[in-house]
């Protein structure tokens, strides 16, 4: 059963905090984590923008940490969450050998023709990322059996 959950962007400032803010209010029987394919920004917390876009839809995140992606991850987390094909590829790279944990783009769970949640970093668009990634975490959510 999935029940600890981690997603994975590039610097773990922008996109995957969100998600893991998202999904730790939704759901909180779940064990949710995130983390960077980069550790450029390791020990800093959200981007600034990001926090404020999370606070104007009532996620705080501004507690959350960045941290680098681990090859132990595979291990600790039983579904590891990707914002974007890179990030998929990144990680797949540091996959231990026989290691069978799923990892999947987190983008299609919204159930739109998309295969990636957009980097705001870059793009500037902070709010729309939120509904994406709302819409995404509640059809992911939809995936899991109900908590008993």
């Amino acid at each position: 059963m999935t029940r600890r959950i981690l997603f994975v962007c590039l610097g773990n400032i922008c996109r995957s905090p969100m998600a893991e803010g998202v999904l730790r209010q939704k759901a909180p029987h779940l064990l949710v984590d995130s983390a960077g394919t980069s550790d450029w920004h390791a020990g800093d917390p959200p981007y600034v923008p990001m926090q404020h876009a999370a606070l104007r839809k009532g996620y705080n995140i501004t507690e959350q940490v960045s941290r680098p992606f681990h090859p132990a991850d595979f291990m600790r987390f039983d579904m590891i969450l990707v914002m974007d094909g890179r990030n998929q590829a990144d990680v797949e790279a540091m996959r231990p050998p026989g290691n069978l944990t799923p990892v999947k783009r987190f983008a299609p769970f919204a159930g739109r023709d998309i295969g990636d949640v957009p980097d705001p970093y870059y793009t500037g668009e902070f709010d729309a990322v939120v509904e994406l990634i709302e819409a995404a975490a509640d059809g992911f959510l939809a995936t899991l059996p109900q908590p008993q």
